[in-house]
Parts: C-alpha cells; structure tokens; sequence
C-alpha cells in the first residue's frame, strides 16, 4: 500500500498510468487517508552506538510527540513532524544519562528539543518507503531520509483506528556537533561517531 509517493523510476507513461490506477484504486489506501497523532505510550524512538570499540550501547528518548498526514489520492502530500525532548534520554545508567544531558553532548538545557520535519517521502517496495526531512539537534539543521516499514493497521478496543511503521537511519553525530570523544589507551576512541537511530511508531488517527 503506497502510503506515500511510490519511487521515481524510467518508466513509459502508459506504465505510470497503469501504476497510478491500481494504487488509486486500493480501497485500504483510501480509508488510511487522514491525519494521525503519534501515541508515545506505544511508540519509541531509540539510538545504538558503538562504546568502546567492542560493544553497543542502546538507548531511547522517553518523551516524544508527532503528527502524521497520510494522503491517500495524493502520496506526494504525505508528512511526518516529530519533537523529541532531550533531558528524556534514557540508556539504563543514570550517570551515563546525566552525561548526555550535559554540555559535552546534547546540552539539553540550551536546546531542549530534536525536531524531524518531513521534505519528501516515496515507496520503495511492496510495503517499504523512504521519508527525507530536516533534523535539528541543538540548532544545527541537517538532512535526515528514513526508510520505514509500513506493518498495518487495526482498530484498537476502543475504536481508535491505528497505523504503524518501524524504521530506521544512519548519522554521524559530528555532522550535528556532538563531537565529544575519548582515546582508548589500546586504540581507538570512546564513542563512535556513527549512530543508528530507530524508530517504531504507532499512530492514532483523528477522527472525521
């Protein structure tokens, strides 16, 4: 179901056309149509990151609120808007989170947020999509593309009818000035630069 816009592809006009109507024509398309809100109890936006050369630590944001626009007749239109607080990062150590926090990393007090607005979005596979959008750590603006997967929707007990998708990107957090580190006496460094953001995501949406 091509929730956003399907890829772009070298493709006859007659091909495109024939596409456009099967997917115009999928009843399941046209009901997921309409606005969502992001249920954080059932949602988690996560991070791992290599420690110390050798293992991983894994981590999560616990408070977190979005919007979705899933545009059924027109993908293209579909977005995503997402703010993250930061002071809400958890990783299990309370001394490794304060760290965080602090001035070396995400200095949570002067910049309380991380935003993702979406640019653009487009299908990719039966049920995989790509979004492309804007993210903000501590005021540095940078592109971000997600590729999500779409795993259905379903009406909840009380009547709510949601969607979800799980996904997942790659950063290097220097591109966004977290830069902290540290030598290893054996080699090597601290933390690594590249981090693996994921995302699972359950989304209610309003009601007509």
């Amino acid at each position: 179901m091509a929730l956003f816009t399907r890829k772009r592809a070298t493709a006859t006009a007659t091909d495109a056309a024939r596409t456009t109507a099967v997917l115009d024509a999928d009843p399941a398309l046209a009901r997921l149509t309409g606005d969502y809100t992001i249920d954080p109890a059932h949602s988690r936006i996560g991070f791992t990151v290599r420690h110390a050369m050798v293992t991983n630590v894994r981590g999560a944001f616990g408070t977190h609120e979005g919007t979705l626009h899933l545009d059924g007749a027109d993908p293209a239109r579909s977005t995503a808007s997402v703010d993250v607080t930061i002071a809400s990062v958890d990783t299990g150590i309370a001394d490794r989170d304060a760290h965080l926090r602090g001035s070396d990393f995400f200095d949570a007090e002067a910049f309380p947020l991380m935003t993702f607005r979406s640019t653009a979005a487009e299908r990719v596979g039966d049920a995989t999509y790509r979004v492309t959008g804007d993210l903000t750590i501590k005021d540095v603006t940078r592109p971000l593309t997600i590729d999500l997967e779409y795993q259905g929707t379903a009406t909840d007990v009380y009547g709510a009818e949601r969607v979800g998708f799980e996904g997942s990107a790659e950063i290097l957090r220097s591109d966004w000035g977290l830069t902290w580190n540290a030598a290893l006496e054996t080699g090597g460094v601290m933390v690594s630069d590249k981090v693996k953001l994921t995302f699972d995501i359950s989304a209610v949406k309003a009601a007509a």
